[in-house]
């Protein structure tokens, strides 16, 4: 019997709002970050220790990982247990991690509840920081690195939210709505021309996917970093080449082929997921990693609008 419980499950008011600090070390960003968003920290418990530290312990609204350094095993042994704590308390998680560590992490740790940093610097640890604890309740911060992030992530939610509903829309079948129908260009009302033939789209080979994934990777050899970001699409692509290899994709593979740096990646993907874009498979054989896939959805959709570009005889990508 847990002593949290039974507790009340109402957030508690500004002055109390608690977080605890779980890593090996003195974990100085996370205690400064801690302090800068005006949250209690009720204390620093060793990977070892959070078992013991769990069974006694009230409700938090913010516990901050820092998974650097923590033997695998530990981790992959505690991280469910904390997992379960912050859904059963409603505590948000925000763990940080070298890039070694994404595939042991994210597949622990991982939904809307969850922020995933891989060696974050200071300020991105106080924004997140903040934006976990304002989400949580009625505790209110003023700190601008708050406001951009909460400005970012709203627009990253909306990017989201448009594809997923393009997918979907690509994912109808002709009968129900006319090519034209199903899709309008929201800014300058291109139409494509007809296709010469109709019928099922053509069948595109995987080959043909990683050709395009490569032609999108020569652009960033001779033109500034981020110029062509488009992690969405990158992951879209990589996950649907690797479905019609019969390959399975870990979560730090996608990082890689997200073309962003790894905590931007973490969040794609997250977000993505909660849209029903993508699906999160455990490793059935190993509980230190997980698997992506395309959704039915997505996959359908894919299949459809590439096989649609090659038969209007366009590039893929």
């Amino acid at each position: 019997m847990h002593r949290w419980e039974g507790w009340e499950t109402a957030r508690p008011p500004a002055a109390s709002v608690a977080a605890l600090v779980i890593a090996d070390h003195d974990a100085d960003d996370a205690t400064a970050a801690i302090d800068a968003v005006g949250t209690r920290m009720v204390g620093r418990v060793g990977w070892a220790e959070v078992t013991q530290r769990l069974d006694t312990q009230g409700p938090l609204q913010l516990i901050a990982l820092d998974c650097a350094g923590a033997d695998d095993n530990t981790l992959a042994a505690a991280l469910p247990l904390i997992d379960q704590f912050a859904r059963d308390t409603d505590a948000r998680l925000v763990a940080t991690m070298a890039d070694s560590q994404v595939d042991l992490v994210a597949a622990n740790l991982f939904g809307p509840h969850v922020e995933l940093l891989c060696a974050p610097s200071l300020a991105e640890r106080v924004a997140v920081y903040a934006l976990s604890v304002s989400q949580g309740g009625s505790h209110r911060l003023s700190d601008s690195a708050r406001d951009i992030e909460v400005v970012r992530l709203r627009r990253l939610n909306e990017e989201i939210a448009r594809i997923a509903e393009t997918l979907a829309r690509l994912s109808r079948t002709d009968s129900e709505h006319s090519p034209r129908g199903r899709i309008a260009d929201r800014t300058m009302g291109y139409t494509a021309p007809p296709p010469a033939t109709t019928g099922e789209a053509p069948p595109v080979a995987p080959r043909e996917v990683r050709a395009a994934i490569r032609a999108r990777r020569l652009r960033d050899q001779h033109f500034d970093a981020g110029l062509f970001e488009d992690p969405a699409w990158d992951i879209l692509l990589d996950l649907f080449a690797a479905q019609l290899e019969r390959a399975q994709v870990s979560v730090s593979s996608l990082c890689i082929a997200a073309a962003v740096a790894p905590t931007t990646a973490l969040r794609w993907i997250a977000k993505m997921t909660d849209a029903g874009m993508l699906v999160r498979v455990p490793d059935p054989f190993d509980r230190r990693r997980a698997f992506m896939e395309l959704s039915t959805g997505s996959s359908d959709a894919m299949r459809n609008y590439l096989g649609a570009v090659k038969r209007a005889g366009l590039p893929l990508g």
